[in-house]
């Protein structure tokens, strides 16, 4: 496996083996590590010493199920610390096909090369100058390289509100049908590709196919259990989507709605699983589909309008949760038109969710007012003063506004979660090392048998979940296969035969600790104190208008939760 440096100040690439210190990390356990060697945690995020480090994971490329998983890391415009961001589709996939461990992406060009495509196939790895792709959209990027290179290319891009450098820009993966739908979406990490010169890196199809793990016949046994364990154990997901997740949240009360001001929504049936279901099969669209090769769980969608018409692609749980119910939108079309703003724009639909919650609670424009939210969207990429207000994030719209109630932490905006009513969950915003973000460690209502309304015992949900889903990361799984203790042992044995070493649950664990003290002491010297690892005050203060419920985890306890330790 290779590791490709890319220094964009003189458009120089080098392709070099893997140095031994690597070559048992993978995705995000990758992605940090090379920040921590490489990067200064006091850098400027977009300046020429920040790195984008885009790392599949161990398995990824394999036939392992649900590993088609790739981690972006650098250090975040947004939020100044260490960040990883992972994402779907098939550049992963695409790029371990091609021996690619990870492409380190330095330096800055001068203004006059500032839209760069890398391209990677069969004869290597090459840069063009391509001004002709500068301010255009996701889907059109998509579509034109796509038609340059061949229909099987994979493409990774950044939209129009990453080349304006804001700090909620995403890095936009094409899907199986070619469509940039899934999105490396926390922490600006489009911003920081942007920053570098590069517009989009189009990856063909490698001519061998899926890596062969060191132990074929053990590890397609251990595929095709897990596989069928996936398939019976994830029907709902297959069925209805993330946004199963809807009545799920809303019954325990923690549905974001209106800022944050309230956890039920009572509109809720009108955005909820079964309903996107219905449209969906009632206008061709789709259920059940998965976003790159080898998903058994299958929980994305194709989402059509109301004329049959192909909309959007991946319509999730965080995009109806923060840009619908957050935002006092209720109407799936209405939701699924943002998303595909955001998708076009290379948007995160979390945190402009929140920003736009915010701005509504400081009275920037209304709530459920669908024109006013688009065209505030549309402004992050044209630059207008609404826009570049909403293109800096939650909490740099609430400072500016003079907002109280911003749902952040270290400068991220929190996820469709809301704390007073999802304690672990709560834990994890305000200790993960990456700012307010439930895929490092969700805890779902109901996870280790703990009761999600009391503050008993989470933290050490927290810990254990933030571990798990680590090993997810650094292995390139989906977050869906499972971050609890019964799935480490499956995972083990899989990696096991995958690398032809027996690799224990105890060893596997220790590695996730390992990255995750790697992110917190990148953190430290970039300085990132302890106080900043709590929620904001008026989740603790505020109680929840439908169950009465605060935040009551105490602070002292979340303060132990120290994975450098």
């Amino acid at each position: 496996m290779k590791l490709v440096r890319v220094d964009m100040t003189d458009s120089t690439i080098a392709v070099a083996d893997l140095p031994l210190p690597y070559r048992d990390l993978g995705g995000r356990g990758l992605t940090s590590r090379l920040l921590a060697d490489e990067v200064s945690p006091t850098c400027l995020p977009l300046g020429p010493d920040n790195r984008l480090i885009i790392a599949p994971g161990l398995l990824t490329g394999s036939s392992a199920p649900c590993s088609g998983r790739t981690s972006l890391g650098a250090k975040s415009p947004l939020t100044g610390t260490i960040k990883e961001s992972n994402v779907g589709g098939m550049a992963g996939q695409y790029l371990a096909g091609h021996g690619i461990k990870a492409l380190v992406i330095g330096g800055k060009p001068a203004n006059d090369e500032a839209c760069r495509l890398m391209v990677i196939d069969g004869s290597g790895i090459r840069l063009e100058r391509r001004t002709d792709l500068a301010g255009k959209g996701n889907y059109d990027t998509a579509r034109l390289l796509r038609e340059e290179f061949g229909a099987s290319s994979a493409v990774i891009a950044v939209g129009p509100a990453g080349e304006q450098l804001a700090t909620l820009a995403t890095i936009a993966v094409t899907d199986t049908e070619g469509h940039p739908s899934r999105h490396a979406g926390r922490g600006g990490m489009g911003a920081v590709m942007a920053s570098k010169g590069i517009k989009a890196i189009v990856i063909a199809k490698p001519p061998a196919g899926q890596i062969r793990p060191a132990h074929g016949e053990r590890f397609r046994d251990i595929v095709r259990q897990l596989a069928a364990s996936l398939i019976e154990g994830k029907k709902s997901l297959t069925t209805y989507g993330t946004a199963v997740l809807v009545d799920v949240v809303n019954g325990t009360g923690g549905l974001p709605t209106r800022n944050f001001s309230t956890g039920r929504n009572e509109e809720a049936s009108r955005f909820n699983g079964e309903t996107l279901r219905q449209l969906c099969t009632e206008r061709g669209g789709a259920t059940g589909h998965g976003c790159h090769r080898g998903c058994v769980i299958r929980c994305s969608n194709v989402f059509h309008d109301a004329d049959g018409n192909y909309l959007t692609a991946g319509l999730e749980y965080e995009t109806i949760a923060l840009l619908g119910s957050n935002c006092g939108i209720h109407d799936l079309d209405s939701i699924a038109r943002l998303d595909r703003l955001c998708d076009d724009l290379g948007i995160d639909t979390m945190e402009m969710g929140v920003a736009i919650g915010v701005a509504m609670e400081g009275n920037l424009l209304p709530f459920g007012d669908l024109a006013a939210m688009q065209e505030a969207i549309s402004g992050v990429a044209t630059g207008t003063p609404n826009g570049s207000l909403l293109g800096q994030g939650a909490t740099v719209t609430g400072q500016t506004l003079g907002v109280e109630r911003v749902p952040a932490v270290k400068g991220q905006s929190l996820s469709g979660y809301d704390p007073r009513a999802l304690k672990g969950t709560g834990v994890t915003y305000a200790t993960a090392t990456m700012g307010a973000d439930h895929t490092a460690g969700n805890c779902l209502p109901g996870r280790g048998g703990i009761n999600c309304h009391e503050p008993a015992g989470q933290v050490q949900l927290s810990r254990d979940t933030q571990i798990f889903s680590m090993v997810c990361d650094i292995l390139g799984l989906c977050v869906f296969v499972g971050p609890v203790a019964e799935t480490m042992p499956d995972l083990a044995s899989l990696l096991s035969a995958f690398l032809g070493r027996e690799v224990t649950v105890p060893s596997m664990l220790e590695m996730a600790r390992q990255a995750m003290g790697t992110e917190a002491a990148f953190n430290r010297r970039a300085g990132i104190t302890p106080e900043q690892n709590d929620l904001p005050r008026f989740f603790r203060t505020e109680p929840l208008p439908n169950n009465g419920l605060v935040f009551d985890v105490p602070a002292e306890e979340m303060a132990g939760l120290d994975f450098s330790a």
